[in-house]
């Protein structure tokens, strides 16, 4: 069976000095690897392609067969590591926390510990006679959500 350690060295290689990043490799039992790349401006078939060569160049088919298959991290896909976070910064998410709630708003900072999400909330000042929307910054650890991911808007 091929090593997902043996992938992941053989798609850094390809990846450095580059702006692409590495979001996921899984193989399954039967030696079908996916390999997910993302960029910050998206990604493209062209670079997939060369990606794809640039592995099975690297690998040997007289050893071992195997499946490649070479794309984006996938648009409204749950994020799965820090770098798709920095670069959705300013964009819209939702989020959904282990507690079941459902969130929208707009994603403000991300580090390696925890991530910040703008969302608009209802407030009924005293003396006013209805709510208005006020923004509240929510920062969450990563192990406090199942998933966040990049909304899609045609405004």
């Amino acid at each position: 069976m091929i090593e997902k350690k043996t992938v992941c060295q053989i798609v850094d290689e390809w990846l450095e000095g580059k702006d692409y990043f590495l979001v996921d490799v899984t193989i399954s039992p039967d030696d079908k690897i996916v390999v997910e790349i993302d960029h910050k401006d998206g990604v493209w078939i062209e670079d997939c392609v060369e990606l794809s060569r640039y592995i099975e160049s690297k690998l040997n088919r007289e050893e071992e067969d195997y499946e490649l298959e070479v794309g984006s991290a996938g648009i409204g896909q749950p994020f799965k590591v820090l770098q798709q976070y920095l670069c959705h910064i300013g964009s819209e998410v939702e989020v959904l926390t282990c507690d079941g709630r459902k969130l929208h708003g707009v994603l403000k900072d991300a580090d390696e510990q925890h991530f910040i999400v703008t969302v608009q909330k209802k407030v009924k000042e005293e003396g006013a006679k209805r709510p208005k929307m006020v923004d509240e910054d929510l920062t969450f650890a990563y192990e406090e959500i199942k998933y966040t991911k990049y909304l899609i808007s045609f405004k």
